[in-house]
C-alpha cells in the first residue's frame, strides 16, 4: 500500500486554517461562502505550484508555523504576508517555488507586515470537504478544525501543468494608513452623517477576525430621523461596512454572517477586501468614496 505524501504540523502559530475558494451559493440554507481571506494571494500560490484554482492551501496568521514533509518530497510556494522562512535548517527565499524534501521542516517566522500568509502545496491539501469545500469557517464551525500540533494533512492530486514562472514579487507595504475604496451602501441614510466614514482615521481593533474588521477611533451615530424605525434583517455581503448601535463600523470579511440587522452604510470595492484581510490590529485605516 502506497503511503501518501503529507504535511505534519509541528507548530501551528496563532492560527492556521485549511482554506480554498469557499462555498458559494449556500446562503439560502444559512451558510456563508468563507474561503481564503486574501483571495489574490491564495490564487497566486496555487498558480505558482501548478494547482487548479480549487485546490486547498494553508492560511497562516502572523507566522509561527512549522511543518515537516512525510512520505516523500513536495513542491510548495508561499504568498501573502512575506514571512521569513527556514527550510531544512537553512534560510530560504520566502516567495520562490521550492522543493521540500522528505523529512525536512519548513518554518515561517512573523511577517514584517501583513497578516496572512498562504502555503500552497502542489496537489493541494486533501482535507475532508463539507458542502463541497475544504474551507474552515470560523463563524459556523464548518470545515476542518484549525490546525494543531501533530495534525497530518495528506497532499492531494489537484494539480495541472507547472506554470512558466517560478517566482512572485513580495507586495510592498505602501503607506502607513491603509486606504480602502468604498461605494455608498443601501442604508447610508440610517446614520446621521455617512461622510464621517471617509473623514475619520480609524484604528483596527484587536477584536477583529476573519468574520469582520472592527474599527475604533470614531463613531457614526444613528440618524435621528430613523429613531422610531426598525431595520429588518437583510442579506449580508463580503466587504459590507455595517454600523452597530454603538456607531463603530465593522467591515465584513470572509466568514461574515449571511444576514444582518444593522445598516450597511458602504461597501468596500471587491479588490480592496483582500487588502483589508492583510491589515493588522492597531494599524490605521481610512476610506475613500468612489463611483459604483
Amino acid at each position: 500500500m502506497t503511503v501518501p505524501v503529507a504535511l505534519e504540523v509541528v507548530q501551528a502559530g496563532p492560527l492556521a486554517l485549511v482554506e480554498d475558494l469557499g462555498r458559494p451559493g449556500q446562503a439560502g440554507i444559512g451558510v456563508g461562502r468563507s474561503g481564503a481571506a486574501d483571495r489574490g494571494a491564495f490564487a497566486l500560490g496555487n498558480r505558482l505550484v501548478g494547482n487548479r484554482e480549487t485546490a486547498a492551501a494553508v492560511e497562516i496568521t502572523l507566522g509561527g508555523f512549522e511543518a515537516v514533509a512525510r512520505g516523500g518530497d513536495l513542491w510548495f510556494a508561499l504568498t501573502g504576508a512575506p514571512a521569513p522562512v527556514t527550510m531544512g535548517g537553512r534560510q530560504g527565499a520566502p516567495r520562490t517555488l521550492e522543493r521540500l524534501r522528505d523529512g525536512q521542516s519548513l518554518c515561517l517566522g512573523t511577517p514584517a507586515y501583513g497578516l496572512r500568509s498562504y502555503l500552497a502545496v502542489r496537489g493541494g491539501l486533501d482535507a475532508a470537504a463539507v458542502l463541497g469545500s475544504r474551507s474552515t469557517d470560523v463563524l459556523s464551525g464548518l470545515g476542518p478544525a484549525p490546525l494543531s500540533v501533530g495534525d497530518t494533512i495528506d497532499i492531494g492530486t489537484d494539480a495541472a501543468d507547472f506554470p512558466p514562472i517560478d517566482h512572485a514579487p513580495a507586495p510592498g507595504r505602501g503607506d502607513a494608513t491603509v486606504v480602502l475604496r468604498v461605494v455608498r451602501g443601501p442604508r447610508d441614510d440610517w446614520v446621521e452623517d455617512a461622510d464621517a466614514l471617509v473623514r475619520t482615521s480609524w484604528t483596527i481593533s484587536d477584536r477583529s477576525n476573519r468574520i469582520g474588521m472592527r474599527l475604533d477611533g470614531g463613531s457614526l451615530p444613528p440618524a435621528t430621523a430613523r429613531a422610531d424605525q426598525q431595520l429588518p434583517s437583510e442579506g449580508a455581503y463580503r466587504g459590507a461596512v455595517q454600523v452597530p448601535p454603538g456607531g463603530e463600523p465593522v467591515v465584513f470579511l470572509a466568514d461574515h454572517p449571511v444576514t444582518g440587522g444593522y445598516p450597511v452604510v458602504a461597501v468596500v470595492v471587491d479588490a480592496d477586501v483582500d487588502v483589508a484581510a492583510q491589515a493588522r490590529p492597531g494599524e490605521e485605516v481610512g476610506f475613500r468614496w468612489v463611483r459604483p
